[in-house]
């Protein structure tokens, strides 16, 4: 009867034992799930935050692009209207010359907010107006109108610099020469300034 009991001890034992075991491995295997499942939503945010910077960054490089096109628009511009006024004699070459107290120079000194031309129809002289926003293509790249409606673009953050200095060459100043430099600069979207500049020699005769 004793090694009946004792049997019967042993089995029943050895059931809890089983048990136990099996209860054991079930736990680990539903931790290691959780973790699993953990790791992968870290994977999943990482990724998901790369994609979202590789758009951010595709379209503030679209958008620099276009403002780089702008600036470099502008400031051809403003040096054609100075050889435009020279060879149409609306000015003459004494006066293409940065303003300053003494000399007859019509051209604004350093940076200044960008403007359209005035009544002389010149680029950066004292009766310019103020600059006019313009319109670029909207999603389908052509310029429709109202549909799809086009951007406006304020260049009211634009600024330009005219600067006109005389030709040196070997120590002596070239008197019928004179260099013209146009800088555009506007703020990119990252908030630091970037600039477009376009330079040309200009002479006394037409």
């Amino acid at each position: 009867m004793a090694s009946d009991r004792d049997g019967g001890n042993c089995e029943m034992g050895g059931s809890m034992i089983a048990r136990t075991q099996k209860k054991r491995r079930c736990n680990r295997q539903a931790g290691f799930s959780l973790l699993e499942a953990l790791i992968s939503a870290v994977v999943l945010t990482i990724g998901l935050l790369a994609v979202c910077a590789t758009l951010a960054l595709g379209l503030s490089t679209t958008q620099n692009s276009q403002m780089d096109t702008i600036a470099r628009q502008r400031a051809t511009q403003a040096l054609e209207s100075v050889y435009t006024a020279r060879q149409t004699a609306t000015i003459t070459f004494d006066q293409i010359e940065n303003v300053s107290s003494t000399g007859t120079g019509i051209f604004t000194k350093g940076f200044v907010k960008l403007t359209d031309p005035g009544p002389d129809g010149i680029e950066g002289t004292l009766d310019d107006v103020p600059v006019t926003a313009i319109k670029v293509p909207g999603p389908s790249g052509v310029l429709k109108g109202a549909a799809p409606p086009d951007v406006s673009v304020d260049l009211g953050n634009f600024q330009r610099q005219i600067l006109i200095s005389d030709v040196v060459t070997g120590g002596t100043t070239n008197p019928n020469l004179r260099q013209i430099e146009v800088t555009i600069k506007y703020p990119a979207t990252t908030g630091i300034y970037r600039s477009y500049t376009v330079q040309a020699m200009i002479s006394a005769y037409r």
